[in-house]
């Protein structure tokens, strides 16, 4: 039986997680079992998800399937592209000085601020009456 060859990287952003799956292909990008085109609606989100692979040059390389859950479509697209550079990384360690240098590398740690007691959320108070 012949081997499954795949490259698996692991995004995270906010509270959404990315699980990715590089394997030798035409091009072919499946998001939850659907075409990338149909999950991410906006191109600012498509561009944002893709930028490993335009980087370094491998769309029509790979076939991806990834599986995104959590937080909103933006830090899906987010955590997906960090996923990306992951599994990239994994296919080819060289690759990783140039994605490091674009940011695609390093988690990014900003999450929502939880509310506090006393308060009408994390920043903002109630109202304040003198009188």
């Amino acid at each position: 039986m012949a081997e499954l060859v795949q490259y698996y990287g692991t995004g995270r952003r906010k509270s959404s997680v990315a699980r990715v799956f590089l394997r030798p292909g035409s091009g072919e990008f499946k998001v939850n079992g659907k075409a990338f085109d149909v999950y991410f609606v906006t191109e600012a989100q498509r561009i944002s998800a893709k930028q490993p692979l335009a980087l370094t040059e491998t769309t029509a390389n790979f076939n991806v399937v990834a599986n995104v859950s959590g937080g909103g479509i933006n830090g899906q697209a987010d955590a997906l592209r960090m996923g990306l550079a992951r599994a990239l990384q994994e296919f080819n360690p060289e690759l990783r000085p140039k994605m490091k240098a674009a940011g695609y590398m390093s988690r990014d740690a900003r999450g929502k601020e939880r509310k506090k007691y006393g308060q009408k959320g994390a920043r903002k108070r109630f109202q304040f009456s003198k009188r």
